[in-house]
């Protein structure tokens, strides 16, 4: 368990063998009890027909009754398992196009996005091959939420008979998409998740692949290379007047740090207004209600949802920022942007198109304002991964660049300063639907 967590999602087109993949990995990691076998053996729903696989393992993460009698995948699955080496979240995304906003919602949280691609289903004929439309879209999008690291699991290799010719074809156009979309770390693993091929255990059927297994790769990646260096990040939650206590002068801050850390002593600072103070008490989690410590902690790391307590009231509302002093001396001096003016990549998420004339609420860690989309710059063209003309509309599952104009400022970083303060979703005041999920590229002055 030394690993720590890793949080993954499978992302990919419809039938390209995503919950066969956590299903295989659930059975060979023994993580499947004895009467969840029983029931999936016995389901009316089985689509395997292969000898070599006595049942359907898609069906442990396929939970909806609609979503095993279709045979496809509807909502977010999300399951939990270790092995010897480290915990594990998976999230098993929808591949249809329809459900585009449910894999948007998954990935939002994973530290590594996985990519099946059908072997079969690639266009050898073209020059480099060509992929299906949605396995572009979803590289896009874990592009566009900045996952750093992406596996793409070249599935049903028995299908082709283990054909290494083939792979090696499939790989090129991984690298010419990789190229296009400026991807970051990638990994490919050719396998048969049916089977169990470079799932858990290695393949005897390709000796021609040396790398890690898909186990093996997940349980040796760090992921904490990739904490954030963008300092104290402490969005307040809740203003607490009183702790349940006799102390009727008590008056905390609650929220989760999202980056850096907090210390006993350090001087801060609120932002917007700038006020400043000194943290005299921080307590993780509820120690302080469970009387666990008197005085709390001396620090609090990112992830963690603490109170903190200062030495003197401050003006300090739900939606304001707690961060590092400025030139205080500490490493921890970056400072976010105050931002009224904004430009950001979405993802539409809504069934009704966006419209410019519409009021639309921006909901960015705990704070909320309205705004209006300016204008929309470009839209991506999922089948050349080119962003297309400036257009006025935008429609379900489309992605592109807008600018945003706030009612009063937030404050922020960029996505890639910081993707926990730099990402928001937009909300449709009149429905109350969320109808978009944001990353600010750019703070306009």
């Amino acid at each position: 368990m030394s690993q720590g967590l890793i949080r993954f999602i499978t992302a990919g087109s419809v039938d390209d063998g995503k919950s066969t993949l956590i299903g295989r990995m659930l059975f060979d990691s023994k993580a499947v009890l004895a009467d969840q076998l029983l029931a999936v053996s016995k389901t009316k729903y089985a689509r395997v027909t292969s000898s070599d696989a006595a049942i359907d393992l898609a069906l442990l993460t396929d939970g909806l009754e609609a979503e095993r009698e279709q045979g496809i995948t509807i909502d977010v699955a999300y399951r939990y398992f270790a092995t010897a080496k480290r915990k594990f979240i998976v999230a098993d995304a929808p591949g249809h196009e329809q459900y585009t906003r449910n894999l948007v919602t998954g990935a939002s949280q994973s530290d590594v996005a996985v990519i099946l691609i059908d072997a079969t289903r690639v266009d050898l004929t073209t020059s480099p091959p060509t992929l299906l439309d949605q396995t572009k879209r979803h590289s896009a999008i874990v592009k566009l939420l900045g996952i750093r690291h992406l596996i793409f699991a070249i599935n049903k290799m028995d299908l082709i008979g283990f054909d290494e010719v083939v792979f090696r074809q499939i790989e090129t156009a991984i690298l010419d998409l990789k190229e296009t979309l400026s991807l970051g770390e990638t990994q490919l693993i050719p396998m048969s998740a049916l089977l169990g091929d470079n799932v858990v255990r290695g393949s005897d059927q390709m000796p021609w692949y040396s790398g890690p297994t898909f186990i093996e790769y997940l349980e040796n990646l760090d992921i904490y290379q990739d904490a954030y260096l963008t300092g104290l990040r402490l969005p307040v939650q809740y203003v607490a007047r009183q702790d349940g206590s006799a102390n009727e002068d008590f008056r905390g801050y609650l929220g989760r740090i999202e980056s850096g850390k907090i210390q006993k002593g350090q001087t801060i600072q609120v932002l917007p207004s700038g006020h400043e103070a000194k943290v005299i008490e921080i307590h993780v989690g509820n120690d302080h209600a469970n009387n666990i410590s008197e005085n709390g902690s001396e620090q609090a790391v990112a992830g963690q949802v603490v109170t903190i307590c200062l030495d003197r009231d401050v003006d300090v509302s739900r939606g304001d920022m707690i961060v590092a002093k400025a030139n205080s001396g500490s490493v921890e001096v970056s400072q976010p942007h105050l931002a009224k003016n904004i430009i950001a990549d979405i993802c539409w998420l809504d069934q009704d198109a966006l419209s410019l004339a519409r009021k639309y609420i921006l909901r960015h860690t705990t704070n909320q304002v309205f705004t209006k989309i300016k204008s929309i710059e470009t839209v991506l063209d999922v089948k050349t991964l080119s962003n297309g003309s400036q257009t006025n509309q935008m429609k379900m599952n489309d992605i592109g660049k807008v600018q945003l104009t706030l009612q009063k400022p937030i404050v922020t970083d960029t996505f890639n300063q910081n993707p926990l303060t730099g990402s928001f979703v937009l909300i449709d005041e009149s429905t109350n639907h969320t109808v978009a999920a944001g990353m600010i590229r750019e703070i306009l002055v």
